[in-house]
């Protein structure tokens, strides 16, 4: 059994964003990706993702449905397909708090998840997060609140900038269980709106204790939060390893 769309609401949405070289980019990824970039850099960086009224396509009518924490570390992509240029999202890693979503991701539906511990605290205002996943090779924690501003070294110049480059990318792949294949999912939204957000501290282990990248080489630009979005994930064709 397998399902093409799930349905729900992007609950709160936390994009942290790290500048990275393209030519450091392409050493971390499998064909036929390669980084996208903006004024000379690939953007590398961990989606936090609260998912609220997640239930079948089929089932949409149901109000109600199951929530959970996720993150993903991902990089902008783009890569070539029948003559044309994709554009999307690679994503390393995907964990989460929720058991259904490890069992059924990468089986029944795109996306293999790993279990992870999560502490969240959200006013509305402030967001205090922390993850630790449960075979601890991932450690995140980020503390900060909404802000008008992005971060003054950010590579993007506006919000509406950092959120066109993200939107475009709306298609994600990641590796399935076996490693034959990037899993693919395409994200669909009614709405697209981004609010910069200033933050105080954050910690992110994976890229440099597992993905080699030294601090050095990483620089931090901006984060950027999303609330109560009402959305569509769709399956798409795997493409191959």
């Amino acid at each position: 059994m397998t399902m093409t769309s799930i349905d729900g609401v992007i609950k709160r949405r936390l994009l942290i964003n790290y500048q990275l070289n393209p030519d450091i980019a392409e050493t971390i990824l499998p064909h036929p990706f390669r980084p996208k970039t903006i004024k000379g850099k690939a953007i590398i960086g961990v989606c936090l993702i609260r998912l609220e009224n997640i239930r079948p396509t089929l089932l949409s009518s149901i109000p109600v449905g199951m929530s959970s924490e996720n993150a993903a570390h991902r990089i902008a992509v783009e890569w070539d397909e029948n003559g044309e240029t994709k554009e999307g999202v690679y994503i390393f890693r995907r964990d989460t708090n929720s058991k259904l979503n490890s069992l059924v991701g990468g089986r029944i539906f795109p996306g293999t998840h790993q279990l992870a511990d999560f502490q969240v605290n959200d006013t509305g205002n402030t967001v205090e997060f922390s993850m630790e996943s449960k075979d601890k090779e991932v450690n995140i924690s980020i503390k900060g609140k909404e802000h008008d501003k992005l971060q003054p070294n950010s590579v993007f110049q506006s919000i509406a900038e950092i959120s066109s480059f993200f939107k475009s990318g709306a298609n994600g792949y990641s590796p399935d269980k076996k490693g034959e294949c990037h899993q693919g999912l395409c994200l669909h939204t009614n709405d697209w709106t981004m609010t910069p957000f200033k933050a105080e501290e954050v910690k992110t282990t994976y890229l440099g204790d597992v993905l080699n990248i030294s601090d050095h080489d990483l620089e931090f630009d901006s984060v950027v939060l999303m609330r109560n979005i009402q959305h569509k994930w769709e399956k798409l064709s795997g493409i191959p390893s």
